[in-house]
C-alpha cells in the first residue's frame, strides 16, 4: 500500500478535542489551551482548513478568556454554507466555581467562506489562505447539578451529538461529568440551544462512578420504536449500559445493563479487570468497544452485539499491536451500502499511548444476525505526534448518486490532535466496490476491498498447509523413485520425460566399469602380497633373534667354564702348596704338624668358599645373559607379530570397507541408470567360497549371474543365513537394514553358508 497523504500544522496551545464539519471534510474544529492562570498559553478554538492534502492552515480562531479553564471537549452541532455552530465544555473561573456557579456548557458560531463542492477538487496547488470570518458566542449554561463538595473540580469531560434524524430533523446531545463527587449524564435537545442553553431531556445519575464514554445513533430504520427515536450507550470502567429514548418523552429513560467485564478467576494471580475506554455505535445493534488491559498490558477492540432487549454478547475480540500499552482515543465513520439489505463498511481508528494510530475496516450487514465479523487491519501509522494523542476525528462521507459513473477519487479524512500543539490530517482514498470493470450498477465506496471472514481465512490457511505438505511429499517421492531409493508407487520413470529424468539423475558414465570390475582381484592380490611380506619379515626376525640367542648362550657358557677352570686350577695349586707345607712340617717337627694341618684345613675351607662364590657369580652372569637374549627375541617377535597383524587387519579392513564401497557404488549405478541403460549396468554378486569359508565379491553383466539369486528372491531362511555370514565377516551390519542388500546377487549353496556360520 502506498503511503497515505498527510498534512501537519503546529498551533500555539495544547489540543484536547476535535471534530469535523458534518457537511464537508474541508474544515476541522479543534480546541484546547493552557487553562486558567498565568501560564502564557492561551485558551482557544481554531477552525482549520483541511481542503488540501499536503497543507493545512488556520482559517478562523477564537481567543477565549485566560481567567477560565481550557476547552476540554467540543462537537460541531450543525453547519451551513457560511457558518457552523459548535458546543464546547469550558469551566468557569475558579472564583465562580467556589461561588457555586459553573457555566460549563458553551456554544459558538464561526463563519467561513463557501466550502468546495463535491467535484473532487482539493486545491493542492498554491499557498494556503487564512479566512477572517466573524465569530460570536451564542450562550453559556450550567447543566450539571450543583456540587456540595468543598473542592469544586467538576468539568464537562464528554460532549457527544447524534446525527440529525431523517424523519423530523431532531438531534440528541449528551454531556458527562469528570472529577465529580457524583457522576452524571445530561441528555438534551441539540436543536434548542440558545443563550440559556439547550432543553434538558433527561438526567442519568451514575453515583460514585463516571462515564468513560457516550455515543448516540438514530433509529430511523427501526419500525419497532417510535419515529425520531435514538439509541444511547455509555460505559463506565467495567459496565456497558444501553437504552432507547425519544425527544420530549414523558418518562425518563431506564438504562439497561448490557455487558460487564467479568471478574478474574479465583486461581488468577492478578485480580485486576480490564477497563472500558471508549465505545461507538456501528449499527443500533452493534457496538465497537475499546478496552485497556490491567497494568498497561495492552488494549483490545471488542464487537458487542445488543439483543432486542439490549443484552450484549461479545462477537469478536481483537488485540491491538504489541507496542500499545494502553489506548487513548477511538473514532469511527460509516461508508454507506449500495442498498438496504447490502453490506456496508465502517472505518475504525484507535490511538495508542505510543502515538500510533491503527486503522481497521469492518464489513457488516445493517441488521442482525451478525456472522463472521472480522476487524481487518488496514494500516498502522507510527509516531504520528511528538507526544500523547488526545483526540481522533473522521470526516463524514456522502456518496454520490451514481458512484460507478464518477471519474475522480473520493476521500475520507482522519484528524488527530496532541498535547504537543500539533494537528495531523491523513487523507484516505476510497475505491468503488465492486470495481468498475465488473459493470455492476450497485456499487458502493470502501476503504479496503472486503476480504474473507476470520473463520474462512483460517480454513483456507489449513487447506493450503495440507496442499503444500502433499505437494512436498509428491515431489520427494518422485525424486526418490528416479534416484532408485524408493519403490515405484508413482511410476515416475514412466511418465517423466527423459530430459527431466536426466536433469534429476544424470546418466552414469560406463567408461570406468572395467576398472570397477577388476577391483576385487586387485584387492585379493594386494591382500595376499601384504600378508606374505608380513610373514616373511616375521620369519627373518625370529631366525635373526634365535641366532643372537645361540651366540649369547655359547659365549656365556664358555666364560663360565673358563672361570670354573681357572678357579679349580687356583684351588689345586693352593691345595698342593698346603699339602707340601704339611709334609715339610711333619718331616721337620711332629709338634708343628698339628698346626700345619689346622692351617691347611683353614686354607682348604677358604678355597672351597671362594670356589663356591665364583661358581655362583658366573652362574648368575650366565642366567642374566640368557634372560636378556630371550627378552630381546620375545620383544622382536612381538613387534613383528603386531606389525604383521596390523598389516593383515588393515588389509582385511580395507577389503571389507571396500566391499561396502562396492555396494554403495552398485546402488549409485542403479540410481543413475535409465530404462535404456539397465541392461548395460554390471550387477554385484557375493559368493560363498567353500574351501576358505570366506566371501568373494564381484560384478557381472547380464547372463553372468544365472546361478545366483537376488536378495529379495531368497527364502526367509536363506536370507537369515546370508545376513549372519555378512555380519560375521563385517561386510554388513544389522543397523544398515536390508534395503542396502536389495538388488545384490548371492551365489553358492545357502546350506553351506549355514554350516559355515554354525
Amino acid at each position: 500500500m502506498a503511503p497515505l497523504a498527510s498534512a501537519k500544522v503546529t498551533l500555539s496551545y495544547p489540543l484536547y478535542a476535535s471534530d469535523f464539519d458534518p457537511q464537508s471534510n474541508n474544515f476541522l474544529l479543534v480546541g484546547g489551551g493552557g487553562g486558567e492562570g498565568r501560564t502564557g498559553v492561551g485558551n482557544k478554538i481554531t477552525l482549520v482548513d483541511t481542503s488540501r492534502k499536503q497543507i493545512i492552515s488556520e482559517a478562523v480562531e477564537i481567543n477565549l478568556s485566560t481567567d477560565e479553564d481550557s476547552v476540554t471537549s467540543l462537537a460541531v452541532a450543525s453547519s451551513s454554507p457560511s457558518s457552523l455552530i459548535a458546543f464546547a465544555g469550558i469551566n468557569s473561573s475558579e472564583k465562580d466555581l467556589n461561588a457555586g456557579r459553573n457555566e460549563h456548557f458553551r456554544s459558538f458560531r464561526l463563519e467561513f467562506p463557501p466550502r468546495k463542492g463535491p467535484d473532487g477538487k482539493d486545491g493542492n496547488v498554491g499557498s494556503p489562505q487564512t479566512f477572517k470570518g466573524q465569530t460570536a458566542p451564542l450562550g453559556r449554561a450550567s447543566l450539571f447539578k450543583p456540587s456540595a463538595a468543598s473542592k469544586k473540580e467538576t468539568y464537562q469531560r464528554i460532549t457527544r451529538l447524534s446525527r440529525p434524524c431523517k424523519i423530523n430533523g431532531g438531534q440528541l446531545g449528551a454531556i458527562a461529568t469528570g472529577l465529580a463527587p457524583e457522576g452524571e449524564i445530561v441528555l438534551f435537545d441539540a436543536k434548542t440551544s440558545g443563550p440559556m442553553g439547550p432543553w434538558v431531556e433527561a438526567r442519568i445519575s451514575l453515583g460514585k462512578g463516571e462515564a468513560a464514554d457516550i455515543d448516540i445513533i438514530g433509529l430511523d430504520d427501526n419500525e419497532d420504536v417510535p419515529p425520531g427515536s435514538f439509541a444511547v450507550a455509555y460505559c463506565s470502567d467495567y459496565v456497558v449500559h444501553a437504552f432507547n429514548m425519544t425527544l420530549k418523552q414523558e418518562k425518563p429513560p431506564e438504562p439497561q445493563y448490557a455487558y460487564s467485564e467479568p471478574h478474574p478467576d479465583a486461581s488468577s494471580q492478578s485480580k485486576s479487570r480490564s477497563k472500558f475506554r471508549s465505545l461507538r455505535f456501528i449499527t443500533p445493534n452493534l457496538l465497537v468497544v475499546l478496552q485497556n488491559r490491567p497494568n498497561r498490558q495492552g488494549a483490545d477492540l471488542l464487537l458487542l452485539e445488543l439483543s432486542p432487549h439490549l443484552q450484549g454478547r461479545i462477537l469478536n475480540r481483537k488485540r491491538l499491536h504489541s507496542g500499545i500499552n494502553s489506548a487513548t482515543a477511538l473514532s469511527v465513520t460509516h461508508l454507506p451500502s449500495s442498498g438496504p439489505s447490502q453490506l456496508s463498511q465502517h472505518i475504525i481508528a484507535v490511538a495508542g499511548q505510543d502515538t500510533s494510530i491503527s486503522i481497521f475496516t469492518l464489513e457488516h450487514p445493517s441488521k442482525p444476525p451478525f456472522k463472521s465479523l472480522n476487524l481487518r487491519l488496514y494500516t498502522l501509522l507510527k509516531s504520528v505526534h511528538p507526544s500523547q494523542i488526545t483526540s481522533l476525528s473522521f470526516s463524514s462521507f456522502s456518496a454520490l448518486p451514481e458512484p460507478h459513473k464518477s471519474t475522480f477519487t473520493q476521500y475520507i479524512k482522519l484528524a488527530s490532535t496532541s498535547i504537543a500543539n500539533t494537528v495531523v490530517v491523513y487523507t484516505l482514498p476510497l475505491r468503488p466496490y465492486p470495481p468498475p470493470s465488473s459493470k455492476s450498477t450497485k456499487q458502493r465506496h470502501v476503504l479496503a476491498s472486503p476480504g474473507w471472514s476470520e473463520s474462512a481465512q483460517f480454513a483456507f490457511s489449513i487447506i493450503m498447509a495440507f496442499v503444500a505438505i502433499a505437494l512436498g511429499m509428491l515431489l520427494l517421492q518422485t525424486y526418490s523413485e528416479i534416484r532408485g531409493v524408493a519403490p515405484g508407487y508413482l511410476g515416475a520413470k514412466s511418465w517423466l520425460s527423459q530430459h527431466v529424468q536426466e536433469f534429476i539423475a544424470p546418466p552414469h558414465d560406463h567408461s570406468n566399469d572395467a576398472n570397477i570390475a577388476s577391483i576385487p582381484t586387485l584387492i585379493a592380490s594386494d591382500s595376499s602380497s601384504s600378508a606374505a611380506t608380513a610373514i616373511s619379515s616375521f620369519t627373518d626376525q625370529v631366525s635373526s633373534s634365535s641366532s643372537s640367542l645361540k651366540d649369547h648362550a655359547t659365549r656365556t657358557l664358555s666364560n663360565v667354564r673358563d672361570a670354573v677352570t681357572d678357579s679349580s686350577s687356583n684351588l689345586r695349586d693352593q691345595a698342593t702348596g698346603t699339602l707340601s707345607k704339611i709334609k715339610d712340617a711333619v718331616t721337620d717337627s711332629p709338634k708343628d704338624a698339628k698346626e700345619a694341618i689346622a692351617s691347611a684345613l683353614d686354607a682348604a675351607s677358604a678355597a672351597a668358599s671362594e670356589l663356591s662364590d665364583a661358581s655362583a657369580a658366573y652362574s648368575a652372569k650366565a642366567s642374566s645373559t640368557v634372560s636378556s637374549a630371550t627378552s630381546s627375541v620375545s620383544s622382536a617377535a612381538s613387534s613383528t607379530v603386531s606389525s604383521a597383524s596390523s598389516t593383515i587387519s588393515s588389509t582385511a579392513s580395507h577389503r571389507y570397507n571396500h566391499i561396502r564401497d562396492l555396494l554403495s557404488r552398485h546402488h549409485k549405478h542403479r540410481r543413475h541408470a535409465t530404462s535404456v541403460l539397465d541392461s548395460h549396468i554390471p550387477h554385484m554378486i557375493i559368493r560363498h567360497d567353500e574351501e576358505t569359508g570366506g566371501l568373494e565379491t564381484g560384478f557381472h553383466r547380464e547372463g553372468a549371474g544365472k546361478a545366483a539369486k537376488k536378495f529379495e528372491e531368497l527364502s526367509k531362511r536363506e536370507k537369515e543365513i546370508w545376513k549372519e555370514k555378512l555380519q560375521e565377516t563385517g561386510v554388513w551390519a544389522k543397523a544398515e537394514g536390508e534395503a542396502v542388500l536389495k538388488g545384490v546377487f548371492f551365489g553358492g549353496v545357502a546350506q553351506a553358508v549355514g554350516r559355515a556360520v554354525g
